[in-house]
Order: C-alpha cells, then structure tokens, then sequence
C-alpha cells in the first residue's frame, strides 16, 4: 500500500492552528491547491461521515467523507468518496502536535491508498508534493500572526 507524508513547523499556536484544521469545510480558505469546499451537511461539518465536495484549483472535483476527528489528539482522518485520482482506500490523516519549547506547532499528513503499482511512485510523490506541502505551505501562511 503506497503512503506519502510530508510535515511543517507553522509559527503559530496549536490551539490557532488546530482550530483551522479541523474545520472540515473551511479547506479553502488554506489549501492553495482547493478553489472552493462546499459542506453536504453545513449543520454537522465536524461529525463523522460529513461529506465536501473540493472544487480544486485545476478545475477537478474530489469529494471527501470524515473518517474521525479527535480535538483531544488533534487529529482527523478523512477519505476520498471519488476523484480524477486512479486510487482506492485512500485515507489521509492531519496530526496538530505542540512544540513547547518555542510556542509553535507541527503538523504531519499522510495518507496510504490503493492503486495500480505502475503509479504508486508517481501518485504518492503528487500528493506529497501538490497536496500536502503546498497545503501546508497554506495553513503557515494562513495561521501566521506577527
């Protein structure tokens, strides 16, 4: 099963950064690689099985369900309900960890998945790189207070 993570050190505090994270529908107002995310269910947006549907920014649609969401671990896992991506079984988690020495935080992502093994290499360095460290690239930018 392949896996990608990629993880940053966002100059912000991890209660901020959590907030933000684990706002399922707000994945836009961070995500560069996101253009728009519409809730199914706007009443339940941190209920598990809530879906959003991501317009992305090269004009795909992903929709993804919410696997869990831990505010105690600051942690949430969802999956993907469908895309363009030739992937089964993807599961991505977000992990929102404090680094106490310097009032900062570390957030980690990853994901594994199924697919096809010719583009395992491929899939995983994409999601790693377009996905992920451009996301959290975002979420800094986006969390950062001076």
């Amino acid at each position: 099963m392949p896996e990608a993570f990629a993880s940053a050190v966002i100059p912000a505090r991890v209660t901020k950064v959590w907030r933000v994270v684990r706002d399922f529908g707000g994945l836009a107002t961070w995500q560069p690689a996101v253009a728009d995310c519409v809730l199914s269910d706007v009443q339940a947006p941190d209920r598990v099985g809530c879906v959003r549907t991501l317009s992305m920014a090269d004009g795909e649609t992903v929709v993804e369900s919410l696997l869990a969401l831990d505010d105690h671990a600051r942690s949430l896992t969802y999956g993907i309900v469908s895309s363009p991506y030739p992937v089964q079984c993807y599961r991505a988690t977000m992990r929102v960890l404090p680094l106490t020495a310097t009032d900062e935080t570390f957030v980690g992502w990853s994901v594994n998945f199924d697919c096809d093994q010719a583009h395992a290499d491929e899939l995983a360095r994409n999601f790693r790189a377009d996905i992920f460290t451009t996301g959290l690239r975002g979420l800094a930018d986006h969390c950062y207070t001076p």
